[in-house]
């Protein structure tokens, strides 16, 4: 398996990724446009764009921005109302996945920032059993979060006739280098369902059983072309605009906003992703099981490029995370309703065979890994350099997180050591 030089990617990364002829593969080097773009210029662009849609008559928002309680939602709703004076509606699909750091964070994040907030909650045996269809299909339990957290913001904007959506990063340009930044390429349809969604979108799940029907696949059925004709909704990119940091952005919220972060299984971030039990956990294990590489790999990369790890340091944390089975695989199988063995009948097809094969005693072997590629050739000629290194903050929880704990479906929430107490009784 061929990896970047620079970063961790391999070269059958689910995306697709190229290689230039040095060994550097497409994030690489559309993450060198980051240093030669005058951001002033660009955030006096996205300024200039939000003056259309600020104040506009006949409507209580001026924009919508999806958030599940991340530190990149305070950085994006902060910047959108304190910088650029907007008044966003935050909008949640719920993952059903959450957690009580989660929980917390969401609400710090409507409270502190004062939001108006909107969240839909599908039936949870109806999320169920789209997730199994989804495994069977496509190996995939996550299918569901990203079709909901990518429609539920729009169908709500062309309801309430809110023509602006404000997303973050664009994380196929950030990983792959799949655009550039100066390509401003916007949220769509198209996009959505091609990238998030492995092109499988909600009306190819009907008839799949007769558990689900039409109506059961409203919250993850996109406005149609007419419906968003009408509306003139388009969705813009922030990192488009704003020289994208996810640490340095989190850690400014950790300070001004009290952002809470947590130890995570299988990568050594901190800060992302720990509204859920799986996206880092089970998620993230079965991208490790289908291409052989995990979110730790993703992290490491990003880190690299921000000149923040060397490429050894990022293989030692690769070599030290994405083997571990995650414990909270037993909780997602009680939630489901599978044992481990239909659960793992549903991944083992789509296991790459360039980096996946069954040995004589029909187990599964690792062909290779970035572990293996530490002293690649060429490697020196190609380094960002070391100019940042520092560590990802544990803040301390205002309530522990227990391996044991179910997942969290609507929680009462708490936000300082008063409203904690009450817990106890």
């Amino acid at each position: 398996m061929k990896y970047c030089q620079r970063c961790l990617y391999p070269e059958n990364h689910p995306l697709n990724i190229i290689f230039d002829e040095r060994g550097v593969c497409s994030g690489c080097q559309v993450h060198e446009e980051k240093y030669a773009i005058d951001w002033k210029q660009q955030t006096q662009e996205l300024e200039q764009l939000l003056r259309h849609y600020k104040n506009r008559p006949g409507t209580s928002y001026d924009c919508i921005i999806p958030v599940s309680g991340t530190g990149d939602d305070f950085f994006i709703v902060d910047m959108i109302k304190n910088t650029y004076g907007l008044n966003p509606l935050l909008v949640t699909y719920n993952t059903h996945f959450n957690t009580k750091v989660g929980v917390r964070n969401l609400a710090r994040l409507i409270t502190r920032l004062d939001c108006d907030h909107m969240m839909s909650t599908v039936g949870p045996d109806t999320v169920k059993e789209i997730t199994r269809i989804t495994l069977r299909k496509i190996g995939d339990m996550y299918w569901h979060v990203l079709a909901g957290s990518q429609t539920f913001p729009v169908q709500v904007a062309t309801k309430l006739d809110i023509p602006l959506i404000i997303w973050g990063v664009n994380g196929w340009l950030d990983q792959i280098g799949m655009f550039s930044h100066l390509d401003r390429v916007e949220m769509t349809k198209k996009v959505r369902k091609e990238h998030a969604l492995r092109s499988l979108d909600a009306e190819q799940l009907i008839g799949e059983s007769d558990k689900i029907s039409k109506k059961d696949l409203q919250a993850f059925t996109y406005p149609s072309d007419e419906q968003l004709e009408k509306s003139r909704v388009r969705g813009l990119y922030l990192g488009n605009y704003v020289f994208w940091d996810s640490q340095k952005q989190v850690e400014s919220m950790i300070d001004k906003y009290g952002y809470e972060t947590n130890v995570q299984e299988r990568t050594y971030n901190h800060y992302e992703s720990i509204y859920c039990w799986n996206n880092a956990s089970v998620h993230d294990y079965i991208k490790f099981l289908k291409y052989g590489y995990g979110k730790v790999s993703d992290h490491a990369s990003r880190d690299i490029r921000l000149k923040r790890l060397t490429r050894e340091e990022g293989i030692k944390l690769v070599k030290r995370y994405q083997d571990i089975k995650p414990k909270a695989l037993n909780k997602f199988l009680q939630w489901i309703g599978m044992t481990e063995d239909e659960f793992m009948s549903c991944i083992n097809p789509f296991r790459d065979p360039a980096i996946w094969k069954k040995n004589e005693r029909g187990e599964w072997e690792l062909l290779d890994s970035v572990v293996n590629h530490i002293h690649d050739t060429g490697v020196d000629g190609v380094r960002p350099g070391l100019d940042d290194p520092h560590d990802y903050k544990l803040t301390g929880l205002m309530e522990h997180e227990n391996i044991n704990d179910d997942y969290i479906l609507l929680g009462r929430t708490y936000m300082d050591d008063k409203n904690f107490k009450a817990i106890e009784g």
